[in-house]
């Protein structure tokens, strides 16, 4: 099949002629195109991005990567069971004990023991009435009623309250990077000029570059707007496959590519190939600029980590729970990023990947995934509980069990803790309508209560808990104090 520069892949394949830079971050989750060329391997939902390629079809329609990542995505939702909450374990001997013990008041001391009979059958009937759950049925949807509202209010969306128990019980978050960590667009972090001025290297690099779609030309284009660098369109500019782009600005022959390529354009001295190595080594994709066969300077371009990246982290760690980056990005990437932000990272994972990466975590706590992408389905739907940001792609944010509205990193642990308040406020709930019936059970047995005082104590305990689930509404799930 031929795949046009801008196409997106239709099917798994191996190329046969051309090369091409291919942009595979819906399937993988890599943050920057990757140049592929004759016999390497393409997946379907990647999209190509610079030149036309000649690709052979080596898998059929229900075994590419795409239908690969939706069976995953259902033997994963297939296989997780549903949380069974405390008040559904509670409920199946709690009212036949109650009924069964009113039963024994009332014909126990009159059969055996010469009680009254409507002594003792009114004390059962006070039993039965102080023994209705009505307060204990209430106090968890009550609860969790205010907890979705004062979530949804913050942009903190979770679909039920099996997902909120699940997310107060979470012990370990893993992440997905392009798209949630980072933006999923690179910018221009370093500029290394030789011998001219940075602002004019920039330049030159915008010059040539304002003709193309690639993600780092795009990016490139963003760094001059943003430092109000002024520049004319390249003429004679052309893209090079896998290399770079050529072009004319001012008479002078320029070209923006890879290093290795620029060196042979251009001689590059031992202090020029240390500052390429260094810029690497912090995961960040190195543009060299030549003008007429002389190196002018060294672009440096990285998908960045979100601006509250870092605090959301150490928020986690502040609460007792692990951080861990799982990524499709090369493994380079992958630790300068999770060591900027001080957690731990797997790279290189493909969906499946990460679905077995978080099998391992999973093991001894329950696992909160946060992920944008069709490539992070898979994960969403087999970790305990699957958040997506709000930005994310629309198979995201169907297999999540909640997510992030406003697609801020700080809200994950945000997210935590209101599931937290509500769990608390669930087991006080729980307390005070159990406590009542408790010390009304005795005292109705004794006869030292009657039905009317039954009446207000029951009344009186659903107000409590129907009051205590409403403080709920008013909880900052941003505040971290």
């Amino acid at each position: 099949m031929l795949v046009r520069p801008g196409d997106r892949i239709p099917a798994d394949g191996e190329i046969t002629d051309g090369t091409s830079g291919i942009d595979e971050s819906p399937v993988t989750g890599e943050s920057m195109p990757k140049t592929k060329g004759v016999g390497e391997p393409v997946y379907a939902g990647s999209v190509n991005r610079e030149a036309a390629l000649r690709v052979r079809v080596d898998k059929a329609a229900e075994d590419n990567t795409i239908a690969r990542i939706i069976r995953l995505v259902e033997e994963a939702q297939e296989a997780r069971a549903p949380t069974e909450r405390f008040i559904d374990r509670f409920s199946r001997w709690y009212m036949p004990a109650i009924v069964g013990l009113a039963l024994l008041v009332a014909l126990v001391p009159p059969l055996f023991f010469a009680g009254e009979w409507a002594v003792w059958v009114y004390r059962a009937l006070a039993l039965l009435l102080i023994g209705c759950p009505c307060a204990l049925v209430i106090s968890v949807p009550a609860a969790i009623a205010a907890a979705l509202s004062a979530g949804a209010r913050q942009g903190l969306l979770m679909k039920g309250g099996v997902v909120i128990e699940t997310a107060a019980r979470t012990g370990h978050v893993a992440f997905d990077k392009t798209g949630t960590l980072t933006r999923g667009q690179p910018r221009v972090t370093d500029i290394v000029a030789f011998g001219r001025d940075e602002r004019e290297v920039l330049a030159l690099a915008a010059s040539v570059e304002s003709g193309s779609a690639h993600p780092l030309a795009e990016a490139v284009l963003e760094r001059a707007r943003t430092d109000a660098i002024g520049f004319a369109p390249a003429t004679e500019a052309a893209a090079l496959p896998g290399q770079g782009v050529t072009g004319t600005v001012d008479g002078r022959a320029v070209f923006v590519g890879a290093p290795r390529h620029a060196a042979a354009r251009a001689p590059f001295d031992r202090s020029t190939r240390a500052a390429v190595e260094t810029l690497e080594s912090a995961g960040k994709t190195v543009a060299a600029v030549t003008v007429d066969g002389t190196l002018a300077g060294l672009l440096a371009l990285r998908d960045e980590p979100r601006a509250d990246a870092a605090a959301a982290v150490a928020e986690l760690k502040a609460m007792g729970i692990r951080a861990t980056m799982l990524t499709g990005d090369n493994a380079r990437t992958g630790a300068a990023i999770a060591g900027t932000l001080g957690m731990e990272h797997q790279a290189e994972l493909m969906p499946d990947g990460k679905v077995d990466a978080l099998k391992r975590l999973a093991a001894g706590t329950a696992v909160m995934m946060v992920g944008d992408g069709i490539n992070d389905a898979p994960a969403l739907a087999a970790a305990h509980i699957g958040i997506a940001m709000g930005s994310g792609t629309d198979v995201a944010l169907e297999t999540a069990d909640g997510a992030v509205l406003k697609s801020r990193v700080r809200d994950v642990p945000a997210l935590i803790r209101l599931a937290r308040a509500a769990m608390g406020n669930i087991r006080a709930n729980i307390s005070i309508a159990l406590g009542l019936k408790a010390v009304f059970l005795v005292t109705s047995v004794l006869g030292y209560t009657g039905l009317w005082v039954a009446i207000l104590a029951d009344t009186g305990a659903t107000v409590l808990v129907t009051a205590n689930a409403l403080r709920l509404l008013r909880f900052d799930a941003g505040r971290t104090a």
